[in-house]
């Protein structure tokens, strides 16, 4: 069961950290936002090739974890790393996505397929 933080980042420690990312689809996840700034759910679908509930529970999970924040924007909801995480967590996920670089180069290259925002909104993101 993953941990749930009430104070989201402000808790953090290392074990959790490492627990909530104890799934690969969950560390593609951070890896991905971490180095774009911000996607959407439909972005990471197409990023990851993966269902869009599956990806968003992994989302609910990470959010949970307090390492994702959403914000709303008309339909879309958009992820990005919690903004008060502490810098030893951003640490590792740069050193993870040092150690992950051709996976993250691969969802990097997969989501391109996409254009740029915009386009990706006509793409995938429309009702």
């Amino acid at each position: 069961m993953m941990t749930t933080l009430s104070e989201p980042s402000a808790l953090l420690t290392p074990g959790q950290l490492f627990k909530c990312l104890n799934d690969e689809t969950r560390q593609a996840i951070m890896l991905l936002v971490h180095s774009e700034g911000e996607l959407c759910v439909c972005e990471l679908t197409h990023a990851l090739e993966q269902s869009q509930p599956k990806v968003s529970r992994h989302l609910s999970q990470l959010r949970n974890c307090g390492l994702l924040q959403d914000r709303r924007e008309g339909q879309w909801v958009y992820y990005r790393v919690m903004p008060d995480l502490p810098d030893w967590a951003l640490d590792v996920l740069t050193a993870t996505a040092s150690g992950a670089g051709e996976m993250l180069a691969s969802l990097q290259r997969q989501l391109a397929t996409m254009g740029n925002r915009p386009t990706r909104r006509q793409m995938c993101c429309q009702e």
